[in-house]
């Protein structure tokens, strides 16, 4: 098996360590080497977090370089559009069409760029949807990451009997009935 690289993006507060978390979990389940890296900015305070899953029979770096990503995972429209130098040819974005507004344009400085959904399915295969109405629906809207962990699930080829039994293994007790939905709305999205 070749390597395959994941990029997860997003800001500081949306749950993409729980969903790096859950990513990586599965690929241990499957018997898969797994290196995973988070780079965090401010994520305290809104601001981008990165991070970088790589997989395979045997794999030497988490890091990810510009053209190598198989997939970008991204909670928010604007991260997805900064992590697009990353993703391969014929790789694949997976969107949250949120927008979550950084601290320069909060302060006046910067303008929250239009048309990013435009500009990333012109780029690559793209699949964006409304992951916080989806987790809305399944109960807490903390829960767009494993919506979005859904919609992932079926790009890869691990099986989702696998992805399940890793939600109820990683995911507390108390939020588990709310993520199993989430998960399946994700799923079966596409």
């Amino acid at each position: 098996m070749s390597v395959k690289s994941i990029m997860i993006v997003g800001v500081g507060g949306q749950g993409t360590l729980l969903a790096s978390r859950i990513l990586g979990n599965v690929i241990i389940a499957r018997g898969l080497d797994v290196k995973v890296s988070e780079v965090h900015g401010m994520s305290q305070r809104g601001g981008s977090v990165v991070t970088y899953v790589k997989y395979g029979e045997s794999v030497s770096s988490p890091i990810i370089d510009e053209g190598e990503a198989d997939i970008i995972l991204a909670f928010e429209r604007l991260e997805a559009l900064r992590a697009l130098p990353y993703l391969k040819d014929g790789g694949r974005i997976i969107v949250n069409d949120r927008a979550i507004a950084p601290m320069p344009v909060i302060t006046g400085a910067a303008e929250y760029p239009d048309g990013i959904i435009e500009k990333l399915q012109a780029s690559a295969d793209t699949v964006s949807l409304d992951a916080l109405s989806l987790a809305q629906e399944a109960g807490s809207i903390k829960a767009v990451n494993v919506v979005l962990i859904g919609v992932l699930a079926k790009s890869t080829d691990i099986p989702k009997e696998a992805w399940l039994e890793t939600i109820k293994a990683t995911v507390p007790e108390k939020f588990l009935d709310v993520n199993l939905k989430a998960f399946e709305l994700g799923y079966s999205y596409e």
